[in-house]
């Protein structure tokens, strides 16, 4: 970035593709290379300013701004210096659909969405590294880093805008596969229990069902009986942080594989039979294109490990866990 130097403090003005964004994603973004630790140190310390204000990491910036930035050194990685955790290009995810408003992908398990919480770098971070002429690109919604699924970017902030009331008001459809342990009995099962995030002795961020807890709106088909577990739709009507993990487990049937809120014997058990993750998948999203203003389903089928275990459920011989 020009400006930007060892010796002497730099401006830089933010354009459209910076509009309402967080401080810190911008500044991950804008400095390559520095560690997050870092950019939270300097917005901390009062190094960075906003408009000649200090300003927290969670501030929403405006087309205009203007950042003053410390001088910082952006570190140069070859590949042998990757960080662990860092996501190379063929990790990123299936491209399912791509047109000018919206990249929509099949994430795998195992990758993270973004950098953070020990994770230097996520899908978002490696699609911006690959396609460094894009002006815009930005996560729609997230999922957990063991789930896999449709995951969708904006490539415009109209479509990011829109799409955010979409989920904010419910219009989009987001449906997901999920084996539990036990039998389900219930066709159909309607959950709402609050949820509330907490921070666990370990440092580790939780969440449990707790009347003060934020609304959180679930709905449960059962889709095939197995001997020991359920294989379940999953439709949230509300977006919170583990939603489906904890909804499940608190009514007593653990997802296969969770290594949060799953049951940790019976997990390792699931691995000698051939389950190494959580089976939790996002298999299908419909909303209003932004662009079309007509409806738009993506869907991404179970991955072959999930689909290869329930085959071995379905067994006439197989073994109860």
């Amino acid at each position: 970035m020009k400006g930007l130097s060892k010796g002497s403090a730099s401006w830089h003005e933010v354009g459209e593709a910076g509009a309402q964004q967080r401080v810190d994603n911008y500044l991950t973004r804008l400095l390559k290379g520095v560690p997050k630790s870092h950019i939270y140190r300097i917005l901390r310390s009062g190094e960075v300013r906003v408009n000649s204000r200090r300003v927290g990491p969670e501030h929403r910036l405006e087309i205009g701004d203007r950042l003053r930035l410390p001088p910082v050194q952006t570190a140069r990685r070859t590949e042998s210096q990757r960080p662990v955790g860092a996501v190379p290009a063929r990790f990123s995810g299936r491209i399912v659909h791509e047109d000018e408003a919206l990249l929509v992908l099949d994430k795998p398990a195992g990758v993270a969405v973004h950098g953070g919480s020990g994770v230097s770098s996520g899908v978002i971070e490696q699609l911006r590294r690959e396609r460094p002429d894009s002006r815009f690109l930005e996560l729609v919604h997230r999922l957990d880093r063991d789930t896999s699924g449709i995951l969708v970017l904006a490539k415009k902030r109209a479509a990011l805008t829109e799409l955010h009331r979409q989920l904010r008001e419910g219009c989009a459809e987001k449906i997901y596969a999920t084996l539990a342990h036990g039998r389900w009995r219930d066709p159909k099962r309607t959950v709402k229990l609050p949820l509330h995030k907490y921070i666990a002795g370990s440092g580790e961020r939780r969440v449990r069902v707790e009347e003060a807890g934020q609304a959180a709106h679930t709905v449960f088909r059962l889709k095939r009986s197995y001997a020991d577990f359920s294989l379940l739709e999953a439709e949230l009507k509300t977006g919170r942080t583990h939603q489906i993990r904890v909804h499940l487990a608190h009514l007593g049937y653990p997802i296969a594989g969770d290594d949060k809120y799953g049951d940790f014997e019976l997990n390792k058990a699931l691995a000698r039979r051939g389950l190494k993750r959580m089976f939790l998948h996002a298999c299908k999203l419909t909303i209003v294109h932004p662009l079309t203003k007509t409806a738009a389903t993506y869907s991404a089928p179970l991955p072959p490990e999930l689909a290869d275990f329930l085959e071995r459920l379905a067994q006439p011989h197989a073994e109860t866990i």
